[in-house]
């Protein structure tokens, strides 16, 4: 089977966001029995990232934001195209499509019914 990183429409990666990333990654981490650990991104910055035996599955958002929520990141083919179709059937953009060096192209919608998503094209493996 793919990876879900490398399969459309496949749940790929968990984000949480919050006020205080250090206490929620504590709060998981205590909670879920969670290991997180730093990792590297390519400016520099260190990614605190969700570990399921080796693999990492999601992460904390390292910069606060007012409102608290975990946000699931879906492996699309052409992020462009899903957007527009996601707008063109009744969705609102939150974030429009941007390339994240060493990541992908992501874009994240608001659904009709209130539920937001990211779509993420993720970028082939380097080396």
């Amino acid at each position: 089977m793919d990876s879900p990183m490398n399969q459309h429409g496949a749940p790929s990666w968990i984000q949480h966001s919050g006020k205080d990333p250090a206490a929620a990654r504590k709060f998981y981490e205590t909670v879920l029995g969670w290991t997180v650990a730093d990792m590297p991104m390519q400016d520099g910055a260190a990614y605190p990232g969700i570990m399921v035996g080796e693999n990492p599955v999601g992460g904390f958002m390292p910069q606060p934001v007012p409102e608290g929520q975990w946000l699931i990141y879906i492996t699309v083919d052409d992020v462009d195209k899903r957007f527009k179709s996601a707008l063109d059937n009744g969705a609102e953009a939150v974030s429009d499509p941007a390339d994240f060096p060493g990541v992908g192209r992501i874009a994240t919608i608001r659904d009709p019914h209130g539920a937001s998503i990211a779509i993420i094209t993720y970028e082939a493996p380097q080396g």
